[in-house]
């Protein structure tokens, strides 16, 4: 019997989002392909450190426990020789990662589709806009971000921005345009209309699902991991209510929800202690980074230049 991805949960992850290879990626970025791929030939017998979002992948395939419910699949542009030495960090790490595609200097998001990928992880900001624009999950890590993942080591946290990040950019656009009044008049007066979907929608609703199916398992075998989501906005009342009511017309629910009215969301995600963030704005993700693993979701009207 052929091998199903439609009832899990996929994340392609590129090599470099989930081992450490900024050295080797400096050679890469300088132009001279064939010495990337000497170096990494090099190296193959070398695991290469634990990248980004590693703790969070290694978390996410704990969920496997009892059922297969997440597949990750490492979607790359290095070479497949190169590959070896992804894969066999893997195995050096624990991981239980099969699947891989590699496309020697190309972009590699064409593949989100038949992954039925439901995040794409991934340190080149043109992939990740390629994916966001084919209607895919998908966020830049950035590499020098702190690590959290051990704080918790039996559940899963996950925080995410609300517009242009679960929700689509429509107030934003309004903010940007007219300004905070406008804004607060404009969520206000549209308070029972649920937003759009925005680009990490399908994420959270995975994440949902999952959640649910260990609460159903529970009874019956003790969950290994558990998952626990926050909403992370510089929204503030009255603005929060249409966010709200738009989770539950999704028939969602988050764990925590914090709207900040602007203040640093950095403070406020180290008390949370996630093992990543997801963030429309670079400056939201600057500040958030020195905390935890962040990714920048290049979508919205903020990241349309």
């Amino acid at each position: 019997m052929a091998f199903s991805l439609e009832d899990k949960l996929v994340v392609a992850i590129s090599s470099r989002a989930l081992f450490d290879f900024e050295e080797e990626n400096r050679v890469y970025e300088a132009g001279d392909l064939q010495a990337y791929e000497a170096l990494q030939r090099e190296r193959l017998n070398v695991p290469a450190r634990p990248g980004v979002a590693f703790p969070l992948i290694r978390k996410l395939l704990a969920l496997n426990a009892g059922a297969h419910r997440v597949e990750v699949v490492i979607l790359s542009r290095s070479d497949p020789i190169s590959g070896l030495r992804a894969f066999s960090s893997c195995r050096e790490h624990g991981l239980a990662i099969e699947r891989g595609v590699f496309k020697r200097g190309r972009p590699p998001f064409s593949y989100l589709k038949p992954l039925n990928a439901s995040l794409f992880l991934s340190a080149n900001q043109d992939d990740v806009r390629d994916a966001l624009a084919a209607g895919f999950p998908a966020a830049r890590v950035l590499p020098e971000s702190a690590k959290m993942a051990s704080r918790h080591p039996d559940e899963i946290r996950i925080a995410f921005d609300g517009d242009a990040v679960l929700f689509s950019d429509e107030a934003e656009r309004v903010f940007q345009k007219d300004g905070l009044g406008a804004f607060v008049g404009h969520e206000t007066d549209k308070k029972d209309l649920p937003l759009a979907d925005g680009p990490l929608k399908p994420l959270l609703g995975a994440l949902h699902r999952l959640q649910k199916l260990a609460d159903e398992a529970a009874p019956v075998q003790s969950a290994p991991m558990r998952i626990r989501t926050a909403l992370v906005t510089a929204r503030s009342a009255p603005a929060h209510e249409r966010a709200i009511r738009t989770l539950m017309q999704w028939n969602i629910e988050i764990d925590e929800a914090m709207f900040l009215g602007g203040l640093d969301k950095g403070e406020f995600l180290r008390e949370f202690e996630p093992d990543f963030f997801f963030d429309d704005q670079i400056r939201h993700c600057e500040s958030a980074r020195v905390v935890t693993a962040t990714g920048h979701v290049v979508s919205g009207i903020v990241n349309a230049s």
